[in-house]
């Protein structure tokens, strides 16, 4: 098939660490006969579930049930009974593959071709963090992912030349879209290093790393493995917002400005610095290949980021994408600056704060207090308040004493007064899912 075209297409090089995951590896050659000897005993179902967990069963049982024309549905490794569940009967899954169910051999070997499934076949069936609700099932096309890592591999100039390097979740976006599906088009060595520890991504000698600001923040704290990493190509940051202080960090340990880039489930990557280009520090760069976006900007140039392009979403399962023209509600509040660079503010549910009648935007207060050189992470939210509409609200980890008045006063230095904090929580965590991000709907929950 043609999503999978630089492994499994004419004239594709069968190396002998195609994909490494925790230490086993699998060659070009046995990757693929592993893969049809699942899809021979998929083949026929509509959708087929995968218990993702970062081994090489999962990269088998997603390949195979590709290869085998289903719609895959990753189950996440750290779902709770009523979610997985709830996306097993959701998404109509006939068969489950993976620990505990239906088990996958990566000894066995399958033979045959099989027909490629056409562009507009489900190929995918992701399930949203579900932060409104029930999670949703969000289906992606074979056309919509062969149109979203075409994007970003021309962006990073990524060739089978590289070598790929992550510890990501296999059920999200950042980790099997892009860093499975997406180094297995690409033709370049997969390397997964089961978890995403600062001395497993110094070790593995990669030319391209993928990582989450969490990721690179413990990678900053270990200066000799950030130091390892100069030999690299590119490193990529995704999935939240990267903290300005981590960018000058990293750069300063390793000499690699990262390629900062901005996605969602049912987008895909729409947005990117490039591999030729700058980067600067707190922005996601410009439209990837194909992409255009539009941000609908009141006052201070902030407004929700609308975006364009092959590589959206066919829909939700049971029901139709929400698309206007074409275009897609992210629900992101943006700024776009006068010579084209993005800046992601946040969610418009959790990150504009309307107060005194001023639109503030939590990413630039978070950037502020993390410039501080006690402040190790920080959430900004808006609450209720009764005079000013919302208050500025800060959740703050110190990693030295230092008090609520003197990082108000740190922030009002930096930024126009009105945004500095108008309350201060000094906690000993911030609440944050598989991927790093951290969950706002929990702040000033039973946690703190």
């Amino acid at each position: 098939m043609r999503l999978l075209a630089g492994t499994t297409g004419p004239g594709s090089a069968d190396r002998p660490d195609a994909v490494t995951v925790a230490g086993r590896a699998l060659s070009t050659e046995a990757l693929l006969g592993a893969a049809l000897a699942v899809a021979g005993d998929v083949r026929g179902a509509a959708a087929v579930a995968v218990d993702a967990t970062p081994s090489l069963e999962t990269v088998v049982a997603v390949v195979g049930g590709l290869l085998a024309g289903a719609a895959v549905v990753p189950v996440p490794s750290d779902a709770g009974p009523a979610e997985r569940d709830h996306i097993l009967r959701d998404s109509g899954a006939e068969l489950v593959l993976g620990p505990g169910a239906t088990p996958v051999d990566v000894t066995r070997r399958g033979g045959g071709t099989l027909p490629a499934p056409a562009p507009g076949d489900a190929a995918l069936i992701m399930y949203t963090s579900g932060t409104t609700g029930a999670p949703k099932g969000v289906v992606h096309t074979h056309g919509s992912l062969e149109a979203g890592v075409d994007a970003v591999a021309e962006a990073w100039d990524w060739t089978a030349g590289d070598r790929l390097v992550h510890g990501l979740p296999l059920f999200h976006v950042h980790g099997l879209v892009l860093g499975v599906l997406g180094a297995l088009r690409a033709g370049s060595p997969l390397v997964h290093t089961a978890k995403p520890h600062p001395e497993r991504y110094a070790a593995a000698g990669g030319t391209l790393y993928f990582g989450v600001p969490t990721v690179w923040s413990r990678i900053c704290a270990q200066p000799s493995a950030a130091r390892a990493l100069s030999r690299a190509r590119l490193l990529v940051s995704g999935s939240a917002a990267l903290p300005v202080p981590v960018f000058e960090r990293l750069y300063a340990l390793t000499g690699h400005r990262p390629v900062e880039r901005y996605g969602m489930t049912e987008t895909l990557i729409t947005i990117s610095s490039r591999a030729d280009g700058p980067r600067r520090p707190g922005h996601v760069g410009f439209p990837v290949q194909g992409v255009q976006t539009r941000v609908d900007a009141e006052d201070g140039g902030i407004g929700e980021l609308w975006v364009r392009g092959p590589m959206l979403l066919r829909g939700y399962v049971h029901q139709p994408a929400d698309l206007v023209d074409g275009w897609f509600r992210t629900g992101d509040i943006a700024r776009k600056d006068p010579d084209g660079w993005h800046r992601i503010v946040g969610r418009a549910s959790t990150d504009l704060i309307k107060s005194g009648g001023y639109r503030i935007g939590a990413g630039e207060v978070e950037d502020a207090l993390l410039a501080h050189p006690a402040v190790r992470e920080a959430a900004v939210i808006g609450t209720p308040h009764a005079d000013l509409g919302e208050a500025v609200t800060a959740y703050v980890v110190v990693s030295a004493g230092v008090g609520e008045h003197e990082l108000q006063d740190f922030v009002a230095r930096h930024l126009s007064v009105h945004k500095r904090p108008r309350v201060v929580h000094l906690v000993d965590a911030l609440p944050r899912n598989a991927m790093g991000k951290v969950q706002k709907k929990r702040l000033g929950g039973p946690m703190l």
